[in-house]
């Protein structure tokens, strides 16, 4: 099959990076160091059961709701649109 100017496995190697660059950005959002006892946000209490769930806890559960729904959900690159994908 023609590929262009592409190598071998090249469209492996991206799909293989886009996941590799996914897994870091969320392993670099994960909280680190102790919890707070108290959310950073609403200074409501947070409870000792999600302190020690999740180590390095900063919101409150509402808070954290809130947070994730700001942050949204990053695809990345849309390859089903790509030129290359609908000439095949």
């Amino acid at each position: 099959m023609a590929t262009g100017w592409a190598g071998d496995g090249a469209v492996q190697d991206q799909i293989d990076a886009t996941i590799k660059d996914g897994i870091q950005r969320v392993r670099d959002q994960l909280p680190r160091g102790p919890s707070l006892k108290r959310c950073e946000e609403c200074d409501a209490k947070i409870p000792e059961a999600r302190r020690k769930a999740l180590p390095g806890v900063r919101l409150c559960v509402p808070c954290q709701e809130e947070h994730d729904k700001e942050q949204g959900v990053s695809s990345g690159y849309n390859r089903r649109g790509s030129k290359d994908s609908q000439l095949r």
